[in-house]
Formats: C-alpha cells, sequence, structure tokens
C-alpha cells in the first residue's frame, strides 16, 4: 500500500497542477498539485522504512518515469517535463539520503528530510520550469514568491504527516505496553 500511495500522489499531484489554476494567496503563487507533493516526501519516507534506501531508489526511478509520462501526455511542454523530473530526482535523492542519515525519532526524520526535499523541488521547478530562465510562465518579480509559497504548503504538510506519525507511534507503544 505504501508504494501504491507513493505513486499514486505523484500522479495525483501532476494531474491536479495540470487541471487547476494555481492558487494565489495573497503575494503567494501555489499550484495545487502542491499539496499533494508534500505527502510525496511523506510516503516516500513511509516506503523506505519499510523496504530500505536501495530499493527506494528503484521506486524513485519507477515514480519519476511515471510523472514524466504523465506529465507529458497531460500536455506539458519538453522544458515542464524536463524541470519537473530534475526537481523530482534532487527532491527524492536528498530526502532519501537526509531521512536515512538522521538519527531521530522517525516523524523527526520525515519532516527535517520534507522540509530540504520541499525546498529543493520548489526552487529547481520554479526557477527552471516557470521562469524567465525556463518556459516563462512567471516573470522574475513572481518567482521567490512562487517559490515561498511551495515551500511554505510542502512544510506545513510536513508538519502535518509528522504529527500524525508521532501519533500513531504513540498508540503502537501505549498497545504494547498494556499487552
Amino acid at each position: 500500500m505504501r508504494i501504491l500511495f507513493y505513486l499514486l500522489s505523484i500522479v495525483t499531484a501532476n494531474v491536479v497542477t495540470a487541471a487547476f489554476a494555481p492558487l494565489q494567496l495573497g503575494m503567494f503563487i501555489v499550484p495545487m498539485g502542491t499539496f499533494l507533493i508534500g505527502a510525496t516526501f511523506i510516503f516516500r519516507d513511509l516506503v523506505q522504512n519499510k523496504y530500505g534506501r536501495s530499493k527506494t531508489y528503484l521506486f524513485i526511478i519507477t515514480a519519476l518515469a511515471l510523472s514524466a509520462f504523465v506529465s507529458f501526455m497531460l500536455g506539458d511542454t519538453l522544458l515542464i517535463v524536463v524541470a519537473s523530473a530534475l526537481s523530482f530526482v534532487v527532491a527524492e535523492t536528498a530526502d532519501t539520503e537526509i531521512y536515512t542519515r538522521l538519527k531521530l525519532p522517525m516523524a523527526w526524520r520525515v519532516f527535517y528530510s520534507g522540509i530540504v526535499g520541499g525546498f529543493l523541488d520548489s526552487a529547481i521547478f520554479v526557477v527552471i520550469g516557470l521562469s524567465p530562465l525556463g518556459a516563462n510562465f512567471l516573470p522574475w518579480e513572481a518567482v521567490p514568491f512562487a517559490i515561498i509559497g511551495q515551500i511554505i504548503v510542502k512544510t506545513v504538510i510536513q508538519m502535518f504527516g509528522a504529527l500524525i506519525l508521532s501519533q500513531i507511534h504513540v498508540i503502537k507503544k501505549k498497545r504494547l505496553v498494556s499487552e
């Protein structure tokens, strides 16, 4: 189920981003799929927790191919597909490596690794895919607000995911004590 949720969250994020206009939250610009991208880091961590780091990279490669295919089929330009793929690989790799190396409870590893992954994903995709350097969807003045908006949303999602995982851990621990 973890793998399925991971792959589905990535595909759904692409579909939602293509289907809905970005949210304008004050000065911040947030594509609708951003809400799911934050969850993909959590699902990837859950996959890694169960299957280990090396197998997780196989799932990342599968997710990358699936994501690129779906983006292309939804009509994204080659530049957007490449920017998405590059930001995905860098962010997922950073998340995986940080999650692996932190010697903290799972909830904190999910939170910290997701923050870094979300930052990298947002910055790389917006600069390469959306800025005048890329597809020129955003003027340079809007680029920082698009990056920061996505980082805020992804961080909040990571925070909720970490809190939920922390509560699940507490519940499991109570069950073990009561048995």
